[in-house]
């Protein structure tokens, strides 16, 4: 059994404290995994990286610096996903894979805030009064909405609430611990494919 699991993340930004705040929200969200992992004492590490260069280039030195861990990598699509991770983030970025395959890699497709719509409920409860929930693009499959109308229907349906709009440094982090996981899991495929796979290299079914 693997006995650590570290995370590379795009997101963030590039300020220590605002990366801080998105680790915390990461662990929030994947907090089932994190339980797992310490009931089996599997050491388990978030690191947010901020841009998705950096993201890449943290998880390749990772392999190096720690190959007896499980080593992951997670960011953005940035577009829709047509093919494995390794040979989408190819196609779009010109990223070679690092010699390792594709349970190494993982897509928040097309980005982040699909995983938010996925939770009109959680959007509500952090918003409060005047979130317009029309203005939330409605699919079963929030890896089909287009990443062009993920942030500006954010920022329209927040836009007369308390907290103002949308954005994505001062609200992503809180807006992950909210999630219901399950919801998520549902409506993007990529992002269950992440929780089964951790779960199955700790030995676990979820």
């Amino acid at each position: 059994m693997v006995k650590e699991i570290r995370i590379y993340i795009e997101g963030g930004g590039d300020d220590r404290d605002t990366k801080r705040q998105m680790r915390q929200g990461f662990s929030g969200f994947l907090r089932d995994m994190v339980q797992i992992a310490r009931s089996k004492r599997i050491k388990w590490d978030i690191v947010v990286c901020g841009s998705r260069n950096n993201a890449f280039s943290s998880f390749k030195n990772a392999l190096a610096d720690y190959p007896d861990a499980f080593n992951v990598l997670l960011v953005d699509s940035e577009e829709t996903v047509k093919q494995r991770p390794w040979a989408h983030l190819k196609s779009r970025d010109n990223w070679d894979s690092p010699s390792v395959d594709d349970t190494h890699c993982y897509l928040m497709v097309q980005a982040m805030e699909a995983w938010f719509i996925a939770d009109i409920d959680a959007l509500k409860k952090f918003y409060g009064k005047g979130f317009r929930e029309n203005s939330i693009p409605r699919n079963p499959n929030v890896e089909k909405i287009d990443k062009d109308s993920l942030e500006p229907s954010l920022k329209q349906a927040t836009r007369h609430t308390s907290k103002g709009e949308y954005q994505k440094i001062q609200h992503a982090s809180k807006l992950l611990g909210l999630l219901d996981v399950a919801k998520v899991r549902k409506a993007a495929p990529n992002c269950d494919r992440l929780f089964n796979t951790l779960a199955q290299i700790m030995g676990e079914t979820i």
